[in-house]
């Protein structure tokens, strides 16, 4: 166990368990003055940057590195500024969606009162097609029926704008962090689930190399028994992005052993982020649902904050029909966070804003192309960006 202390770390927010032996057993590095005695709530620790020590408590040893509370929020923070550098992939991938929206600039460009309920009708019926699903359509269009006739939209630009920034509310409204959430202690762990063929390995991969570009160590755990060559597509993958990776050592091992193996790997070895595969499944598929859960669990029992992240692979050509798959595995293991693929190959870029809306769960990546790059950390304003010419 690791207790990571922010740079002044007062006695009064540590464990009651420490406060004692942190008096007694803690020597400063760089000081020769003892520390305050722990009843001195008030007065505050210093703790170098870079400085390493052990806490002696009743029962066992925590060794406390106050130089890694902030890397992953670091690493989180790389990674949104890389997204906003690559928006111009983002915009290239939902290129499809885009043509499909592109009438909306021809509706609203001869613009009139009189015409209203014409201009929404189309509107209503390109926003469907681009599958925002009927309840956002009709929410989005009666909303903007409303301001219309009431006089706070007045032009074509207006209602344009009024439209994207109801778009960019929806997917914003209710604070959903789409940055991915790892915690303070490492290893973090991620755990990547979904069906068969939505592009869950080959998404893993494609993380694996953006963290790794960051600085993180990554170690990937070969999950997926069940599909004879799931494993070896991994193997690949890891020698792509030059990270270690662990395999079954047996034919027919559980996926649970292998994870559970690959994170105390992580743990004793001292990487930052182990990347979970799992076996694709069908959502409908109770047994092997089941299997998910055990799993967790074998995570959970090596590190007992982890899964940080549990990411679910949806395909995003099948539109608005990845909604109930996205249901059952949120009821089985709790999704924290979802990633689109084939994005670029489809017209359908407004299920990304039926999926947060219906089932609060956010966006955290989406695919945009087949290359090693083109998984993009998703960005809301970016996307209603890319999605409206």
């Amino acid at each position: 166990m690791h207790y990571l202390l922010p740079l002044r770390t007062s006695f009064h927010q540590l464990p009651k368990s420490m406060v004692s032996s942190v008096s007694s057993h803690l020597l400063p590095l760089r000081s020769k003055q003892p520390f305050p005695p722990p009843n001195s709530a008030t007065t505050l620790l210093h703790i170098p940057t870079n400085l390493v020590f052990t806490c002696a408590t009743r029962t066992s040893q925590f060794k406390c590195s106050a130089g890694q509370t902030g890397f992953f929020t670091k690493l989180g923070r790389l990674i949104k500024e890389k997204a906003k550098s690559d928006v111009e992939k983002v915009f290239s991938g939902f290129s499809k969606t885009r043509d499909n929206l592109a009438v909306i600039d021809e509706l609203l460009l001869y613009w009139n009162l009189s015409d209203t309920d014409r201009v929404l009708d189309n509107l209503e019926e390109a926003l469907l097609v681009a599958d925002f699903g009927p309840r956002i359509t009709i929410k989005i269009v009666e909303s903007l029926r409303e301001d219309i006739y009431a006089g706070k939209l007045k032009s074509g630009t207006e209602i344009k704008d009024a439209l994207k920034g109801s778009i960019l509310n929806l997917l914003t409204s209710k604070k959903l962090k789409s940055e991915l959430q790892l915690g303070f202690r490492k290893p973090a762990v991620i755990m990547i689930v979904g069906v068969n063929g939505g592009g869950k390995t080959t998404s893993l991969g494609k993380l694996a190399n953006r963290l790794k570009k960051e600085g993180a160590k990554v170690l990937l755990a070969a999950g997926d028994t069940f599909r004879a060559a799931a494993s070896d597509q991994l193997v690949i993958w890891a020698e792509r992005t030059d990270c270690e990776i662990v395999v079954a050592e047996k034919e027919n091992a559980k996926a649970s052993s292998v994870l559970s193996q690959a994170v105390k790997k992580g743990k004793e070895q001292g990487y930052d982020i182990v990347l979970c595969d799992t076996s694709g499944r069908l959502h409908t598929n109770y047994s092997l649902m089941e299997e998910l859960v055990a799993c967790k669990k074998a995570i959970r029992k090596a590190i007992s904050s982890a899964p940080s992240e549990i990411l679910l692979v949806l395909d995003g050509t099948t539109g608005l029909n990845m909604l109930p798959q996205a249901r059952e595995f949120n009821d089985v293991v709790g999704i924290t966070g979802l990633i689109l693929t084939k994005l670029d190959g489809s017209a359908r870029g407004g299920c990304v804003v039926s999926v947060v809306d219906e089932l609060g769960i956010p966006v955290k990546f989406v695919g945009v192309g087949e290359g090693l790059e083109d998984l993009q950390p998703f960005d809301a304003e970016a996307f209603v960006n890319a999605i409206f010419p």
